[in-house]
């Protein structure tokens, strides 16, 4: 279903070769959805627990003519936040590894795990795992969908949750590109003096596991070629796996202008959590929830793996505060 999109269609490949997923499907009422966690099951990526009023997920897999006889089902009230605090109590209970979210608000699934056991000493955060046709590499754009406008705490947690999901799918050291508009610090830009200063943290420690500089504008960012004739000197400028945005809105805008003006696809999870939650756009598309599916199974896997073998390899109960 990605053959136009090869660091997605890695992904997938390599997931493939794990376990399945034990993943609680929130409201699968609407058809994309649906679809996406039927086509998960048959690549062998998950296995759906279909959690939502059964009547109205029964008439969508109908419209789709899709026999779903097969799949475990909870069956609750119509509408999110009692489907979501049953997706919370299947993970608490270990019948699930994984949520993923179907047509319900993204603050009501989000709300029932924050306010539960599953939430960890990590901030939760997005994070979009960006193909597109023809670039060199996979981009991890966060956070473009949970946190408003983080502050530097909350930020250095969205880093360090984008590392280790790099990290999980074998990228040993990510190169972490702190965006603003400009490379140079400037008072009347808070996102550049907030970059620095994000910088500063991570070489002395307060991010794991990679090489984060900042401010950088988003060409500086990607294009060697651009950090050339700027003069710029960086370990990250045009090389670039995370690309760490100001605020919402502008990591919303760039993923959006990936997708419909680049024909991009992403795959999306919320990490920070103890489990993680497939989280893409209303819109995507069942190859982004397919590919998502893919992305919370190799992070989950990595995870377990380190857990085993008694390595700190993913940090989801401890971080590394700033220093004041």
């Amino acid at each position: 279903m990605l053959p136009d999109y090869p660091h997605l269609s890695r992904i997938v490949a390599e997931a493939k070769r794990h376990p399945a997923l034990a993943t609680a499907v929130v409201m699968p009422i609407e058809s994309t959805a649906l679809a996406g966690a039927i086509e998960a099951a048959q690549s062998g990526l998950v296995t759906p627990i279909l959690v939502g009023p059964r009547r109205r997920i029964e008439a969508t897999a109908r419209a789709l003519e899709a026999d779903i006889s097969a799949l475990p089902s909870v069956d609750t009230p119509d509408d999110g936040p009692e489907a979501s605090a049953e997706a919370v109590r299947l993970c608490l209970s270990g019948q699930a590894e994984a949520i993923m979210k179907g047509a319900l608000h993204t603050h009501d699934l989000m709300r029932a795990i924050i306010n539960s056991a599953l939430r960890s000493l990590r901030r939760v955060s997005h994070v979009f795992m960006v193909d597109v046709p023809g670039f060199a590499r996979p981009l991890f754009v966060t956070d473009a969908a949970v946190n408003v406008a983080p502050d530097l705490e909350g930020k250095l947690h969205i880093i360090q949750n984008a590392v280790d999901l790099a990290q999980a799918v074998g990228i040993d050291v990510p190169r972490v590109a702190v965006l603003s508009a400009l490379e140079m610090v400037s008072p009347q830009i808070p996102s550049s003096v907030e970059a620095v200063r994000l910088r500063d943290i991570a070489l002395r420690g307060g991010v794991s596991g990679a090489i984060v500089d900042g401010p950088l504008a988003l060409d500086l960012a990607l294009s060697e070629d651009a950090a050339r004739i700027k003069g710029v000197a960086s370990p990250v400028a045009g090389r670039a796996d995370v690309l760490v945005v100001p605020d919402l809105e502008s990591g919303n805008f760039l993923y959006k202008a990936a997708v419909y003006l680049a024909r991009a696809e992403g795959a999306g999870i919320v990490l920070g959590a103890r489990v993680p939650v497939i989280l893409t756009s209303r819109a995507g598309s069942v190859a982004s929830r397919i590919a998502s599916c893919a992305l919370a199974l190799l992070y989950t896997r990595r995870l377990a793996a380190a857990r085993k073998a008694n390595e700190p390899a993913v940090h989801t109960d401890q971080f590394a505060r700033p220093a004041a």
